[in-house]
C-alpha cells in the first residue's frame, strides 16, 4: 500500500476535538454582540463601573470576600437585576492553582508549558485545556487566567516554564488550541501576557525596546495567531513597559494593534498590580484586576467621576462593559454557570500523564542504552527528590493535587507571596514508579548531596538513573544555565563511575550539560505534572516511545545568547512583586535579535547550539521525503513521513523557510505531528500562513516577488530535503 493522504490544517481541523470546540454553550458572535449591546444600554454608570474592577479574592488585609465566592485570583461582582453573573477567576495555564493551600483542595497539575510545547500537538493542548477548565468549573470558577504564550527570548526567564516555546507559529497554534479547549467548557480563558514579557527581573518597570516590525513578526504574531484560533474572551496585559509605555496603558499595543488592526472584540484585563492611573482606560485597558495590589482603585470611583464629567470616559466605560458582556455571552458563562462538584481525579491524572509522556524529549541515547532492559539486577537512582516526587514550577501557576506537595522547600520571604514561591514537588515518585516497573531488580536511592557518595554507589550498579533539577519561579530569573546546588558535579562523578548512566532532567527550560559526554542517555522531562513519575518510568522502560521535540533551542553556553549578561542581574533586587525603587527603570534592547528569536538567532549568527529547536530522538526511526510547496494565494506544504523502524512512534514533520528573494532566512513555516505504525507512511498537506513568508513594513505585510526556498527538517538544524517555489508579490494591511 502506498502512503495515504491526510490533509492537516493549521489548527488540526481534521480532528474531532477541533470540530467539537467550535460548539459550546455560548451564543454566536452576532448574538453575543447584540445581547451585550442591549444589556449595556440598560446599565447605569455605577453598574458599568462595577464590572470594571475586581479584587484579589484572598484574605489580604481588610479585603472582604463576598459570601460564596471561591478563594482564587479574582472576583468581579455581577449585575443581578440584568442577569449578569459575577466573574470568579483562578490561575492558570497548568491547572486550578493551589494558592498555598488556602482553599483546602487540590486539582490536576498538568505538565509545564514547556512540556506541553514539546508535544507539538494542538489536539492534545485542547484536551488539556478542556480538562483544567472542567475542574475550574466544578470548583466554582468561570474565568481561567490561562493562555501563556510569550516567546522564550531568554532561557533564563523565570516564567519560561509556563510558556510554550520560542516560535510564533508553534506557540500561536498550541496556545490557541488550549484556549479553545478551555472555552469549550463555558469557562472564559485569557491569553497572556500582552506583550514582550520574557523576563522577570524588575518585571514592573523593565522596558522592552524593539522595532515594531520585528515585534509584529515575532511575539505579536504568536498572540495574533492564538487569538484567531482560540478566540479568547480576555487578553491580559503585562507588567513591563513596551517602548517606554506600560503594557497595560500602552495605546499603541492595545488600541492601535490589538483592538484596531486585529479587531479584537473581547476585553483587556490588567495583570494583578499593574495599573498606574485612571487614564489607562483611554489607552485601551478595560478592567483593573486585583485592585488591592495597586496604588488605588483607579477603575472605581475615579473612573465613575470621570465618566460623569467627560464624554470620552463615558464612551469608554460603555465600550469596556460591552466587551466584558460580549465574552460572557460568547463563551456561555451565563447559560452554564459553574457549580461546585467533585472532580474526576483519575481522568485528570490520565490527561496529565498523556501530556507528560508525549512531551518528554529524548536528547541522547548512546549505544541504545534506552529503553532500559528488564534484566538489570541492581539499579541506582540518584538525586532530584526522586524518592518523593517530581518538581513543579512556582508562582501563580503552582498547582497541587489533594494532600498538597510531597516536598515543600521555602525559598525566599516576600510578604504575602512567599507561599507562592515554595519549591514544591508533586506526589508522583519516580523511584516508586521505577520499582513498580522493575520488580525483579534491587532499586536503591541516594539523595545526591555528595558526588563522592553517589559515585561510589554507581560503581556497584548495573545502571544508574540520576535526576537533575532546575527550579524556576515567577518573579525571579535564574542567573545562568547550570543545575544549581552542585548537581552538575554529581552527574559528572556518577557518569565517570558508571558509563551506563541515564540523566533525567526536570527543568523549566534549557540547561548546559558539561557532563554530556560522560553519560549514556539524557531525557528531558521538564516539570512533568501530577503523574510525572509514572510518565518518566514509562519512557525509560519503553512502555512509551518518546516523541517530544524541543520547543526551544538549548544553547551550549550563555555566550551564545543575544544578551550573555542577564539584564538587571547586578542592579535589581530580587523580588516577586518586582516594583523596584520609585522611578527605577531597566531598558532591555530586544532589537539585538529583533524577530530572530531562538533558532533564528542561531541561524543568523551561524552558531551551533547544544540541541536545536525541533530536536528529539525516538526508539524507532523515520524517513522524511517528498517535500513540495504550492504557490498562489494559499500556499501549502506537502511531505511524506514513514516509520522505518520496528515499533510504533510519533514524529513531527517540520518545514522551514530557508531563503527569500532578500536572502537567507530560517522560519518554521508548517508542522504536523503524526503517529505511525512500523512501516506505515503518511503524506501530509499543511497550509502555510502567508505572514510567515512576509516582512512587516509601513504598508503592512509584504511578500516580495521571487523565489522562496523551503526545507523539510527533523529540527531547525537538520534540514533534509529542499524545494523552491516562485511567488507573486503581495502587500496587505488591516481594515480600519
Amino acid at each position: 500500500m502506498g502512503p495515504w493522504l491526510c490533509r492537516v490544517a493549521l489548527f488540526a481541523a481534521c480532528s474531532p476535538l477541533a470540530v467539537a470546540s467550535q460548539a459550546h454553550a455560548g451564543d454566536t458572535n452576532n448574538d453575543a454582540d447584540r445581547r451585550a449591546a442591549t444589556t449595556e444600554a440598560a446599565m447605569t454608570n455605577e453598574e458599568r463601573v462595577t464590572l470594571l474592577n475586581g479584587i484579589l479574592a484572598m484574605p489580604l488585609g481588610d479585603t472582604k470576600i463576598p459570601e460564596g465566592a471561591p478563594l482564587g485570583a479574582g472576583y468581579i461582582p455581577g449585575i443581578e437585576r440584568l442577569g449578569v453573573p459575577a466573574l470568579t477567576e483562578t490561575d492558570a495555564s497548568l491547572g486550578v492553582s493551589y494558592i498555598g493551600g488556602l482553599r483546602g483542595d487540590g486539582a490536576t497539575a498538568l505538565p509545564s508549558g514547556m512540556a506541553m510545547g514539546s508535544t507539538w500537538s494542538p489536539e492534545l493542548m485542547q484536551k488539556g485545556g478542556a480538562q483544567i477548565a472542567g475542574e475550574a468549573h466544578a470548583k466554582g470558577f468561570n474565568v481561567l487566567l490561562a493562555g501563556g504564550i510569550n516567546l522564550v527570548r531568554d532561557p533564563r526567564g523565570g516564567r519560561a516554564f509556563e510558556y510554550l516555546g520560542e516560535d510564533p507559529l508553534h506557540s500561536g497554534l498550541l496556545g490557541g488550541a488550549a484556549v479553545a479547549g478551555i472555552q469549550s467548557r463555558s469557562v472564559i480563558s485569557t491569553i497572556k501576557h500582552f506583550v514582550l514579557n520574557p523576563t522577570e527581573i524588575g518585571r514592573q518597570f523593565h522596558n522592552g525596546i524593539i522595532d515594531e516590525g520585528a515585534l509584529r513578526m515575532s511575539d505579536l504574531l504568536a498572540f495574533e495567531i492564538a487569538i484567531e484560533k482560540g478566540q479568547p474572551g480576555s487578553v491580559m496585559c503585562a507588567y513591563n513597559k513596551v517602548n517606554g509605555a506600560q503594557a497595560c496603558g500602552n495605546d499603541r499595543m492595545l488600541n492601535g494593534i490589538l483592538k484596531g488592526d486585529w479587531g479584537y472584540k473581547g476585553w483587556v484585563m490588567s495583570d494583578w498590580g499593574s495599573v498606574r492611573a485612571t487614564d489607562f482606560a483611554l489607552t485601551g485597558l478595560d478592567q483593573q484586576s486585583g485592585s488591592q495590589l495597586d496604588g488605588a482603585v483607579f477603575f472605581g470611583q475615579p473612573l465613575l467621576d470621570a465618566a460623569n464629567r467627560d464624554k470620552r470616559y463615558q464612551r469608554r466605560i460603555a465600550d469596556m462593559s460591552r466587551r466584558i458582556l460580549r465574552s460572557i455571552y460568547a463563551v456561555g458563562v451565563d447559560r452554564n454557570p459553574p457549580r461546585k462538584a467533585p472532580i474526576d481525579t483519575a481522568a485528570g491524572a490520565a490527561v496529565a500523564q498523556e501530556i507528560a509522556e508525549k512531551g518528554i524529549v529524548l536528547l541522547q541515547n548512546r549505544s541504545n542504552i534506552l529503553p532500559l532492559a528488564a534484566t538489570a539486577k541492581r539499579i541506582l537512582v540518584v538525586g532530584g527528590y526522586a524518592d518523593s516526587g517530581v518538581l513543579s514550577g512556582a508562582g501563580s501557576s503552582q498547582t497541587q493535587g489533594e494532600g498538597g506537595p510531597a516536598v515543600s522547600l521555602p525559598t525566599m520571604k516576600d510578604g504575602v507571596f512567599s507561599a507562592l514561591m515554595a519549591q514544591n514537588y508533586h506526589r508522583s515518585s519516580p523511584l516508586d514508579a521505577i520499582r513498580a516497573r522493575a520488580p525483579q531488580a534491587e532499586v536503591v536511592f541516594r539523595d545526591g548531596r555528595y558526588p563522592a557518595e553517589a559515585a561510589l554507589a554507581a560503581k556497584n550498579a548495573d545502571l544508574v538513573i540520576v535526576f537533575g533539577t532546575q527550579w524556576m519561579t515567577e518573579g525571579l530569573d535564574v542567573p545562568d544555565l547550570s543545575l544549581p546546588q552542585g548537581q552538575d558535579a554529581v552527574i559528572a562523578a556518577v557518569g565517570k563511575a558508571n558509563p551506563n548512566t541515564v540523566v533525567v532532567l526536570e527543568t523549566g527550560g534549557p540547561v548546559a550539560m558539561p557532563w554530556k559526554d560522560d553519560v549514556g542517555a539524557i531525557v528531558e522531562a521538564w516539570y512533568p505534572g501530577a503523574r510525572g513519575g509514572e510518565a518518566i518510568a514509562a519512557v525509560l522502560f519503553g512502555d512509551v516511545n518518546p516523541s517530544g521535540r524541543l520547543p526551544v533551542t538549548f544553547p551550549a553556553s550563555v555566550a551564545q545568547l543575544p544578551r550573555p549578561a542577564l539584564p538587571g542581574a547586578e542592579t535589581v533586587e530580587p523580588s516577586f512583586a518586582g516594583h523596584g525603587k520609585p522611578g527605577q527603570t531597566l531598558d532591555i534592547d530586544y532589537d539585538v535579535e529583533g524577530a530572530d528569536v531562538g533558532y533564528r538567532w542561531f541561524a543568523r549568527k551561524d552558531e551551533k547550539p547544544l540541541y536545536p529547536f525541533g530536536y528529539g530522538l525516538s526508539y524507532t526511526s523515520f524517513e522524511r521525503s517528498g517535500l513540495a510547496v504550492s504557490g498562489g494565494a494559499s500556499p501549502t506544504a506537502s511531505f511524506t513521513i514513514r516509520n522505518s523502524g520496528a515499533r510504533g512512534g510519533a514524529d513531527v514533520g517540520q518545514v522551514y523557510l530557508i531563503e527569500t528573494p532578500k536572502g537567507k532566512a530560517r522560519r518554521l513555516a508548517a508542522f504536523a505531528r503524526v503517529e505511525l505504525k512500523p512501516g506505515e507512511a503518511r503524506t501530509l498537506d499543511v497550509p502555510i500562513d502567508p505572514r510567515l513568508l512576509a516582512e512587516w513594513g509601513p504598508k503592512g505585510w509584504t511578500i516580495a516577488p521571487g523565489t522562496y526556498r523551503f526545507a523539510l527538517g527533523a529540527s531547525a538544524e537538520e534540514l533534509i530535503e529542499e524545494t523552491a517555489v516562485t511567488l507573486a508579490g503581495k502587500t496587505w494591511g488591516y481594515r480600519k
